[in-house]
């Protein structure tokens, strides 16, 4: 009988399987969906879809460049020391490099790519299924420079952090590294005031005028004092979380703003990942753990 597009995606959604397994399986059961599910559980392949409610926090993120293009992608893992595991290097390694060369446009484009006849989903299917933890591809971003712009790259920890950044019109990789390094540590989440949203300044302001209005201090100041000391904790307090409003790294005398100026550049943009930010890890008590795998 003929199978329909939409019986492999039926199949695809309740097993994790991958399009052509899932194609076969309805193939080899005459099309029935729960003949098709047991197949590929005897098969090995459907293991995965049992692990779709897991947590995977852990994991590894990588950075690679090649020409003008850069990419970092994030994958993880339910526990640290799969992220040890060769099968799961050997496919973070793949991954990157793939999205790098063909630089997909969303996830679904990314987990269709195909390398040696197998889809990067299947892949990951297959990962779960000899690993036996849930493996994801969370994330991933593509960076793109000119040809007088010098790409920064640094991974911290094996990958627990990476970072790549654009420097404008630099050809300087030390500079830039620097520029990553600096990044990494410290986490801003602009490159300068003129990045950031209004929305986030202006609650940053309302929150520093409450703050102000409440300070003893400030009672029958005059209103330009007042005004002046509100700008003041906005700017202070917004510091941080700009590039080159932070104190550099390599010099406590010194703003990456003015690091970067004398070294004529600038930075154009950059992506840090920090492995499983974001994601609420289950807490699990060890003897707890162990007394549920004996059934205790």
């Amino acid at each position: 009988m003929a199978i329909t597009a939409s019986a492999v995606k039926e199949l695809r959604e309740r097993t994790g399987a991958g399009m052509m397994d899932c194609k076969k399986a309805l193939t080899e059961c005459d099309g029935d969906m729960d003949k098709a599910i047991d197949w590929l559980r005897e098969k090995g392949i459907a293991k995965a879809a049992k692990k779709e409610s897991r947590i995977a926090a852990e994991g590894l993120s990588k950075v690679i460049a090649d020409g003008n293009y850069a990419c970092l992608v994030e994958v993880n893992t339910e526990t640290d020391f799969v992220a040890k595991n060769d099968h799961f290097l050997n496919l973070l390694d793949l991954t990157c490099k793939l999205i790098l060369a063909e630089r997909p446009s969303d996830m679904d484009a990314a987990l269709a790519l195909v390398s040696n006849g197998k889809t990067l989903n299947d892949l990951f299917v297959e990962a779960i299924a000899t690993i036996g933890e849930k493996i994801s591809l969370r994330r991933f971003a593509i960076l793109e420079k000119g040809d007088n712009d010098v790409f920064g790259i640094y991974m911290h920890n094996g990958g627990q952090i990476s970072v790549a950044c654009v420097l404008e019109n630099s050809k300087d990789e030390q500079v830039a590294k620097y520029m990553a390094m600096q990044i990494a540590s410290m986490a801003p989440q602009y490159i300068s005031r003129d990045d950031m949203p209004k929305d986030v300044v202006d609650h940053e302001r309302q929150i520093q005028t409450e703050i102000v209005k409440n300070d003893e201090k400030f009672v029958g100041k005059p209103e330009k004092v007042v005004l002046g000391a509100i700008e003041g904790k906005v700017s202070k307090a917004l510091q941080d979380m700009c590039l080159v409003d932070q104190i550099y790294f390599l010099d406590p005398n010194k703003k990456c703003g003015q690091f970067l100026k004398e070294n004529n550049t600038s930075v154009k943009a950059f992506v840090r990942y920090l492995v499983g930010e974001g994601i609420e890890k289950r807490q699990e008590n060890f003897a707890d753990e162990v007394a549920k795998q004996m059934g205790q």
